[in-house]
């Protein structure tokens, strides 16, 4: 192959694709890029044996097309300390190097057969195809990814769960301890369908989205999914088995409702929770009428602290304990100007939702567990 390239537009490239390639692959092959040079393209994929991703870089001037695979550490590392400028690729075939020319040098780096290269996944014939707006789904994943687990025996807590009917579609995402629920409506589709995206592809996926403004293409079965927007094509296994039936554990009759600003809750929690206990991360709410008095306490090293805030509460006179960096989490995350707690007692789940006026477009649910009060 022979091409030349401008030297930023190549590294942005590279860039985008290289958060796929992992610190230690299983693969010798997968620490390189493959290079893959049409007509009119080079196309630039890089994996870690289970997602793929893969991008299209247009050239203007192509001498002779191929495709090889380069060492992506190397490559990328080399074109950072460039100035934006064209640069010459060219391999012969059979060879083991790849010259770069530019206007006051040149270098040389190895380079790989292709062929030893592994393939995309191939989609089965039965595969499910929608399309999601990419700033949906950028949000969706945004609320939910926090949420997710990392667990050897329930591999199905550690993605997010893609729950869609015909008029709606829900992500959702547990550790055991939280859960939280993203649901929206800006989405048509022929009828019920559902697969779970491991963390790291969505992680992949959200950083990817937020340059990206138009429809995302998912095409899917029981084993693979892709993703398609752009120039490029994230290609994931995804995790198989069932998701625990979130829905069930959803509260519908907690009758004890505080009503506080997200912001202000938050920051009496991140101010308290100083002073509890390193190992439990407990804090401990207070409610009686429109007033909730947060506390800690660490008795091992003499430490304490209260704060009263005033609010909006509705309900029997209650104390219930929380993990502050479960609960810190999912009000750092929340999107809302002021929340709703609904509580049963203080040994079942509390369910935050927002208290601000309805979105008819999209809707996040949190549920956290309580914690035993020490005494």
């Amino acid at each position: 192959m022979k091409f030349s390239v401008s030297s930023s537009e190549l590294l942005g490239g590279l860039i985008s694709v290289s958060k796929v390639i992992a610190p230690k692959p299983t693969k010798a092959i997968l620490e390189n890029y493959l290079f893959e040079l049409n007509d009119s393209t080079l196309t630039v994929t890089a994996s870690d044996g289970e997602t793929t991703l893969r991008t299209n870089i247009p050239i203007s001037r192509i001498e002779r097309t191929g495709s090889t695979a380069v060492p992506a550490k190397l490559l990328t590392d080399s074109l950072k300390e460039f100035p934006d400028q064209p640069l010459v690729f060219s391999t012969e075939e059979g060879s083991s190097t790849m010259d770069i020319i530019w206007s006051s040098g040149a270098s040389k780096l190895p380079c790989y057969d292709a062929a030893d290269y592994p393939q995309i996944p191939v989609i089965e014939g039965s595969a499910q195809n929608i399309v999601i707006n990419a700033s949906t789904l950028l949000n969706g994943i945004n609320n939910t990814l926090y949420a997710t687990a990392e667990e050897e025996l329930r591999p199905v807590m550690n993605g997010i769960y893609f729950d869609m009917d015909t008029t709606s579609a829900t992500l959702v995402a547990s550790d055991a301890h939280k859960l939280v629920c993203y649901t929206f409506s800006d989405i048509q589709i022929p009828g019920p369908m559902n697969f779970i995206l491991h963390k790291k592809p969505a992680a992949i996926l959200r950083g990817l989205l937020a340059k990206y403004e138009e429809g995302v293409s998912i095409k899917f079965d029981n084993k693979n999914a892709h993703f398609i927007f752009g120039e490029n094509i994230l290609v994931c296994r995804l995790v198989e088995g069932n998701y625990p039936a979130y829905r069930t554990v959803l509260p519908k009759n907690n009758s004890n409702k505080l009503t506080v600003g997200r912001s202000e809750l938050l920051g009496v929690v991140k101010r308290i929770a100083v002073c509890s206990n390193q190992v439990a991360n407990q804090v401990k709410f207070k409610l009686s009428n429109n007033e909730l008095v947060i506390s800690a306490q660490d008795l091992s090293f003499s430490m304490s602290a209260y704060e009263t805030l005033a609010c909006q509460y509705d309900g029997d006179e209650m104390e219930i304990g929380f993990k502050s960096s479960f609960l810190l989490e999912i009000l750092s995350n929340l999107p809302y100007r002021n929340i709703c707690m609904e509580l049963a007692d203080p040994a079942r789940a509390a369910l935050i939702v927002s208290a601000d006026e309805p979105d008819s477009e999209e809707d996040i649910r949190a549920l956290l567990m309580p914690v035993m009060i020490n005494a």
